[in-house]
């Protein structure tokens, strides 16, 4: 019986000598670990598995294929037997089956397009000179503000004698401010 129990043990023993052998190999060897070197790399490295990168290439080749199919469909509609080439165009002008322009066709579209690059040109500067008037206007308007606002606050400031603040204009501000809200 005591045979048996030493067997058994020296079996337990050598698992658990092969377990911590490997546990002991698989954290880096008998010197005491991973370099933390060897540890940065491994954990930098990607493991493979990115779910959203999965799904992205997996919508990016079904839009492909769809793409694909639409292109097979509309294809035999667009596809001409005999396309035509720069030698037929030639060929054509002088056989007279091109239609040739006219000189005063090509004058009143050169003038039609001159005098509406001419509107539109005009059109632009009008805009601009608008805008710059307006910014001028609000700049203007801000500065007469800030004027304002700067006379007041001289007023709120001013002390009696005493050092009480001067109540005159303090009234007068309530009063403005009122008249203000009425007639909005």
């Amino acid at each position: 019986m005591k045979a048996r129990e030493k067997d058994n043990q020296l079996q337990r023993d050598g698992k658990k000598r092969d377990y911590k052998a490997k546990r002991q190999q698989r954290l880096g060897g008998k010197k005491g670990g991973l370099s933390l070197e060897a540890f940065s790399k491994a954990k930098s490295m990607p493991s493979g598995f990115n779910p959203s990168l999965i799904k992205k290439q997996r919508e990016f080749y079904k839009n492909a294929k769809v793409v694909k199919k639409y292109k097979k469909s509309v294809e035999p509609h667009n596809y001409q037997s005999h396309p035509p080439t720069a030698q037929a165009y030639e060929e054509g002008e002088n056989s007279g089956s091109m239609p040739k322009h006219n000189k005063k066709k090509r004058r009143q579209t050169l003038e039609s397009l001159k005098e509406e690059g001419e509107r539109k040109r005009q059109e632009k500067e009008r805009e601009k000179l608008e805008r710059e008037a307006m910014i001028k206007a609000k700049k203007e308007a801000m500065e007469k503000a800030e004027l304002k606002r700067k006379a007041m606050r001289g007023n709120m400031f001013k002390k009696t004698r005493s050092g009480q603040p001067v109540m005159k204009y303090r009234i007068q501000n309530i009063l403005d401010g009122l008249l203000d809200s009425e007639k909005k």
